[in-house]
């Protein structure tokens, strides 16, 4: 019986008994209704997803002022800008299905300059919503108010006053889809991811003046900046902008093709090859590892030609350069924008344009890398008060020469020629003095800092263990005593010669030469042993090695100490992420005794 039941239910299997709610029927085209409600589905899905698409068409029109109003309560929003603006004419396209000015064929996918370029945004806000639009052109008498229906046709069109720009409003998002409105995150979650847009894209564009209103009252405003390190101040109230250190490069062609492993934009490989790189340029603001830092790698951003994208591989190249110099779970605040000639990028792969395919990705994070170890580096253009630019070094300079005063007046110290000149050489502090047998004082032009010996000599320590680890054999092995398996794991792990010496006995047969003349070895190879990666093990024996707090050194010592320290990738903390120095600039100090410079009045001085 059990055989004759299998052989019934068999022939079945291969035929799945239809869905009685759900009954199969034959394939069919959707309606154009339906099309159009799933498209609309992707392009918008939020109220920041509203405002996104509306302020990059705003951007993209030029406009150099942005105002927008959120009444969320309504399902109302309003984007006003004094952009080029639109005529009649382009108004009575703008809203229909996949209609832009930004490109007009194929080929125009791999050259994309603009924010917006597929023509879906205002076309999907009449499915979900409804919409008007105010505008008039730049070189227009008269503007136009439009209102669109279904289709993104429009249904009502008549001449009004407006100035240059476009006013576009939103009202009853979402009203034909409840459900999407009951699934949707609570009103305040929705206003900030509204302002995390708003923040993205302001940095993208430092130049644009921003006001947002909510519910009729100011919520908050951005202010144009110069530069995006003027601007991230207004968005991170907690750092300064003395906390930044800003680099802006242009970027060299790559020399070699890229690799046959990562995604091409194009199949045109000869073509797009020759145009690689063309125009490129790097701009990156870091807050200074020894001065901010956060909880979360929320403010590691990436853009590539004016627009926040998703990156993994270049989010993992910036994390990577700031590794071993921020504290234990700390991670850095990081911007960072490139201008890429734009057959490197294909921006059709996701509808928030978040996601992108970019060729060469080898060669970019390599150049993220040398930009971040450029920024990191102590050097006289990362010191923000110079003795050119004060007013107490103009008064330091006019009175040196008349041969008033010296300001140096040890006999070993250069001549003011030569001190005013240490802002142009690679190492500029010099050796003053020793505080406490603990602290170097080292002057500069701009002032003076005090740097902390040991951990300015563990910093140095440290990158000549990273660049050149290696383990030098002993004639007399370390003998330890009762290791665990684990241990002796370890050790073996980060390259230790180590063997049974006898009952609980090991005897270790190389080590870190740094290691070899110290009487505390055997402490160290335990330390060691108790786990970490090779890098770990590198901070260990370059803090065991580093010159002690209270060891007295001599002016040549100390001189060879700051050269050195000067010389290294990542100067400004230890690796254990503890700032090394102290900066006490001639501007504060006037400031702090109430000294008011001024030159020429005898009072001042």
């Amino acid at each position: 019986m059990e055989g004759d039941k299998v052989e019934k239910i068999m022939p079945n299997a291969q035929c799945p008994i239809p869905n009685s709610q759900f009954p199969m029927t034959s394939i069919q085209a959707l309606p154009k209704e339906v099309v159009h409600l799933i498209t609309a589905g992707e392009v918008i899905d939020s109220f920041a997803s509203v405002v996104r698409e509306l302020v990059e068409n705003a951007l993209d029109a030029g406009a150099t002022r942005i105002v927008i109003a959120l009444w969320p309560q309504q399902w109302r929003i309003r984007v006003t800008d004094n952009g080029c603006g639109m005529d009649l004419d382009d108004l009575q396209q703008a809203a229909t299905s996949h209609s832009t000015s930004k490109i007009h064929s194929s080929d125009d996918l791999w050259k994309i300059n603009s924010l917006g370029f597929r023509g879906e945004a205002l076309h999907s806000l009449t499915t979900l919503a409804d919409l008007e639009i105010f505008s008039r052109s730049s070189n227009g008498n008269v503007g136009w108010r439009v209102v669109y229906g279904e289709g993104g046709k429009a249904i009502q069109v008549e001449a009004t006053a407006i100035a240059p720009g476009t006013v576009v409003t939103v009202s009853n998002l979402f009203a034909n889809c409840a459900a999407r409105r009951h699934g949707l995150p609570s009103t305040a979650q929705q206003m900030k991811a509204v302002q995390a847009t708003i923040y993205n894209i302001a940095l993208c564009h430092p130049q644009v003046t921003w006001q947002v209103w909510q519910d009729d009252r100011q919520w908050f405003t951005i202010s144009p900046a110069a530069t995006v390190g003027q601007l991230i101040p207004q968005l991170l109230p907690q750092v300064r902008q003395g906390d930044l250190q800003q680099v802006t490069q242009e970027i060299p062609p790559n020399p070699e093709n890229s690799p046959p492993d990562q995604p091409r934009a194009t199949t045109n490989t000869t073509q797009h090859s020759q145009l690689s790189t063309q125009h490129s340029a790097l701009t990156l603001v870091v807050g200074l590892p020894d001065r901010c830092h956060r909880h979360r790698p929320d403010w590691v951003r990436v853009a590539i030609n004016g627009r926040m994208v998703k990156s993994p591989e270049l989010e993992q190249a910036i994390l990577g350069s700031f590794h071993r110099t921020l504290p234990r779970d700390r991670y850095p605040i990081c911007f960072l924008h490139l201008v890429i000639s734009p057959d490197q990028i294909n921006w059709n792969r996701n509808p928030a344009k978040t996601e992108i395919y970019l060729n060469e990705l080898t060669y970019w994070q390599e150049q993220i890398t040398q930009a971040i170890n450029q920024a990191l580096r102590l050097s006289s253009a990362n010191i923000k008060e110079s003795v050119h630019t004060t007013r107490v070094s103009q008064l330091i300079k006019a009175a040196e020469e008349k041969g008033n005063y010296n300001l140096n007046p040890n006999p070993q110290s250069p001549a003011p020629s030569e001190a005013l000149s240490l802002s142009k050489c690679p190492h500029f502090l010099k050796a003053v003095a020793q505080v406490s047998n603990t602290y170097i004082v080292a002057e500069h032009p701009g002032g003076m800092w005090l740097v902390e010996q040991h951990i300015a000599h563990e910093r140095v320590l440290y990158e000549q263990l990273c660049d050149n680890w290696q383990l030098t054999p002993v004639e007399t092995p370390i003998i330890l005593y009762q290791l665990s398996p684990a241990q002796v794991t370890q050790l073996q792990r980060i390259g230790f010669d180590i063997e049974p010496f006898g009952e609980q006995l090991w005897a270790v047969r190389n080590l870190p030469a740094m290691l070899q003349n110290r009487e505390d070895c055997a402490d160290a190879i335990l330390e060691l042993s108790w786990g970490g990666d090779l890098q770990t093990a590198q901070v260990a024996v370059a803090c065991r090695s580093a010159i002690r707090n209270g060891t007295p050194m001599s002016l040549p010592e100390m001189q060879q100490l700051l050269d050195n320290w000067q010389r290294t990738r990542n100067p400004r903390t230890c690796p254990h992420g503890r700032p090394i120095y102290l900066s006490l600039d001639e501007s504060a100090l006037s400031r702090f005794f109430r000294r008011h410079w001024v030159i020429g009045k005898s009072h001042g001085i």
